[in-house]
């Protein structure tokens, strides 16, 4: 009987993928508490698109070159795949990441976190009926359905009347759920190139240049960014390890475990996104009030129904 690896150990596998959703949870406090720092306006388009930039640039040279020192070189794309990590970046970096730190800047972090989450269930739909990488079940669909309701929830308060009076603003609400559904395109646009190219090399590769491209837009926009505090240096850095370390220990757990194995503990991305909202933001009501805990619960469910399947875990599918 072959040996398991140390990414096929249990505690190894729910202490990883724990980990990389707690990097992923964190990820809209820290972005919040960035624009405090670096004293960026709700409507300062242009350091947004800066400080987005700059955070991508140094998680595009932390998978480089990790990947390069796994392999024992320097890492790049094969002359004809630029032409995918060019495509790749404008929907996980560019737009994706346009659209988040907008959305970000005109709502709370708690709601942040649970929006977010509705790029698990637009990747099922996208993965189905655009790129037919699967079939839809009654379990990916009832899933999908509890958490869609968990989202509506997070958005109205609980009054869909809330809706069109306010709870739902373009610039705020509607933008996070664009860039949700520009991260399902990409996951599955991921899945497609894996194929035929190493999907480390090209996420790294593409954070780089969709993060030099949000620069260089920003830019000739006249984007700054003032350093009000030195913690400013560390937290940057943190969020580009955020991208940087979560996906690559995401992509070892998947590597040597079945999927769904891995991906069930996704539903703890927004249970830490909201703790740690709740604790750098000092957002408790939001998070404490009735639509909020009910909002995160059905989030929460809906993740644990679509990956959870029972038979592909005992099989190791």
């Amino acid at each position: 009987m072959k040996e398991k690896t140390i990414w096929e150990k249990q505690p190894v596998v729910i202490l990883g993928a724990l980990f990389c959703c707690f990097l992923w949870g964190s990820a809209s406090p820290a972005i919040k508490i960035g624009y405090e720092i670096f004293g960026i306006a709700p409507g300062d388009t242009a350091g947004r698109l800066l400080f987005a930039g700059i955070r991508f640039m140094i998680a595009g040279g932390m998978v480089i070159g990790y990947d390069s020192l796994q392999k024992r070189r320097f890492c790049r794309p094969a002359k004809g795949a630029w032409r995918k990590v060019a495509i790749l970046s404008v929907f996980q970096t560019s737009v994706h990441y346009i659209l988040f730190y907008m959305g970000l800047a005109y709502t709370s972090g708690v709601r942040g976190s649970i929006i977010n989450s509705v790029g698990t269930f637009f990747s099922i739909f996208l993965a189905v009926w655009i790129f037919r990488f699967e079939k839809l079940t009654l379990r990916k669909a009832l899933g999908s359905l509890v958490g869609f309701l968990g989202v509506l929830i997070c958005v109205t308060g609980g009054s869909f009347g809330q809706m069109f009076q306010g709870g739902l603003r373009p610039e705020g609400e509607g933008a996070l759920l664009l860039s949700a559904f520009c991260g399902a395109m990409a996951s599955n646009l991921i899945k497609r190139i894996a194929r035929t190219e190493d999907p480390v090399t090209m996420s790294g590769w593409q954070f780089l240049t969709g993060g030099v491209t949000l620069v260089v837009m920003a830019v000739f926009m006249g984007g700054r960014l003032q350093l009000h505090s030195p913690a400013g240096i560390p937290l940057i850095l943190y969020m580009g390890f955020i991208s940087a370390g979560a996906y690559t220990v995401w992509s070892v757990l998947l590597k040597y475990n079945p999927v769904s194995t891995v991906t069930v503990l996704g539903f703890m991305n927004p249970v830490f996104g909201v703790l740690l909202s709740v604790v750098f933001l000092r957002e408790a009501s939001e998070a404490a009030s009735l639509a909020g805990v009910a909002a995160l619960l059905l989030v929460s469910v809906g993740v644990v129904i679509v990956n959870y399947n029972p038979k592909k875990r005992r099989s190791g599918d």
